[in-house]
């Protein structure tokens, strides 16, 4: 069996289970927010649901419109709050509250070899830490709530090799923009990704956080890595030990694929060939290198942006994508004793408040401000339209986040792409599409 099939597999009560079966499996962790959450909790209600099936396995995270945006969230994060005290369940809110992607392995509450199913796409980030992670519906989780178990169709995998060697700024941003540009937002509909090889296993961690996160753009069911030195490295001091989905001994379970398991696709990419990348809009999956965007494109792909360089509105770095401290320490660097562009605003989100203070601690939130940025709390904000940084129409921004749907930062005739921290960071010094190894000047 695949990794995947075997997490499954223990989570059913199976010794086996394969591709296409239908299971119903316990659950270890199960996350809302504010947007899922409230439509999850009138769900139980309505089935005259009294007690969740166990209050620490639940986590609610006011993430997306918080601080309250308006009358609305401020409610919703009211009814939410009101019962997760009436249940005893995990509540994080206000100044300890931070991107649920980042926040929940930071908090240790994700396991390598647990099941967790969250109502937000992207709970597939903790693939990254050999766990099974898929998003899922409000009223799925209001299942989960109630009886800790979910149906699921055990997905096929496709395997994805990364050999070689990366090129200079290249990061794990550019590796899974670059695959989705391969394998397009439905090329792995409800199907496990596996990510491997030797350019994977060198990646620090808070780049497989990256990669997993954006599984889902390609249709993914849940991104997954085994776990190796670096990611036990990681977890070490985190874990905590009283979290119900461990075993008595305190230890996790590790699983790992199979060497003669089946796989639907294996995909071998050559890392060497792998330039800094950037979407365009509207799909993670138009995906073009950076240089090409330097002189403009002139097939057509992007008609608003042919012929010239793309000149921007806006920068967002962020999100539980790229909100990371390792994607901060970047942005300092080449940052440090420049200029944000005249007229450009640059807005840097740090993913949790830990993250905001390691950075505040190491002068990064004054560099930042130095080069006429602005610092948001720990939100997820603009990435999807929530606030902090709304478009205009006409509007352009190249953002770390994960999406670049048609309207999904504000005006539908807005623009946004998809980019590394490193390139957000020189783009904005240019107010432009930039490549980090250019000389900073003028457009």
């Amino acid at each position: 069996m695949t990794i995947s099939e075997k997490i499954l597999a223990a989570h059913s009560g199976k010794k086996e289970v394969k591709a296409g079966e239908f299971i119903q499996a316990k659950v270890d962790l199960a996350l809302g927010n504010d947007i899922t959450a409230p439509l999850a909790i009138k769900e139980f209600y309505q089935v005259d649901g009294k007690k969740v099936f166990d209050p620490k396995k639940i986590v609610f995270v006011l993430d997306h419109f918080t601080p309250n945006k308006d009358i609305l969230s401020a409610e919703n994060c009211k009814f939410i709050r009101q019962f997760a005290q009436e249940q005893g369940t995990n509540l994080y809110s206000g100044g300890n509250c931070g991107i649920e992607h980042a926040l929940l392995p930071e908090e240790g509450l994700v396991i390598p070899g647990s099941l967790i199913i969250g109502a937000d796409s992207h709970t597939c980030t903790y693939g990254a830490l050999g766990a099974f992670a898929c998003g899922v519906g409000s009223t799925d989780l209001a299942a989960v709530m109630l009886t800790g178990e979910i149906w699921l169709r055990v997905p096929e995998t496709i395997k994805i090799i990364y050999y070689g060697k990366l090129q200079p700024w290249v990061s794990g941003k550019d590796l899974i923009l670059y695959t989705i540009g391969k394998l397009g937002v439905e090329g792995a509909n409800y199907c496990a990704l596996e990510f491997t090889g030797e350019v994977i296993t060198s990646l620090p961690q808070n780049e497989r956080f990256t990669i997993c996160n954006m599984a889902v753009e390609a249709g993914a069911k849940n991104g997954i890595i085994e776990l190796d030195d670096i990611t036990s490295a990681y977890l070490t001091g985190k874990t905590k030990q009283n979290y119900q989905g461990m075993h008595r001994s305190g230890a996790y379970q590790v699983y790992r694929s199979d060497s003669l398991t089946h796989y639907k696709e294996i995909i071998e990419i050559d890392c060497n060939k792998v330039e800094l990348q950037v979407a365009y809009p509207s799909s993670p999956a138009n995906v073009h290198p950076v240089r090409a965007s330097l002189s403009g494109l002139s097939n057509g792909v992007n008609p608003v942006s042919r012929g010239e360089k793309i000149y921007l509105d806006q920068v967002v770095i962020g999100s539980c994508t790229n909100g990371w401290l390792e994607d901060l320490r970047i942005v300092a660097k080449i940052l440090n004793g420049k200029k944000v562009y005249p007229g450009l605003r640059l807005l840097i989100i740090p993913a949790t408040p830990k993250i905001y203070l390691t950075a505040l601690k190491e002068g990064l939130i004054e560099i930042f401000l130095n080069a006429g940025a602005v610092v948001a709390p720990p939100t997820c904000g603009p990435c999807l339209g929530g606030h902090l940084g709304i478009l205009a129409q006409g509007e352009r921004c190249l953002s770390t986040t994960n999406r670049n749907f048609r309207g999904r930062m504000g005006h539908p005739e807005s623009e946004v792409y998809l980019a590394s921290p490193a390139v957000a960071a020189v783009s904005a010094v240019f107010g432009r599409i930039a490549h980090p190894d250019e000389t900073i000047q003028a457009r």
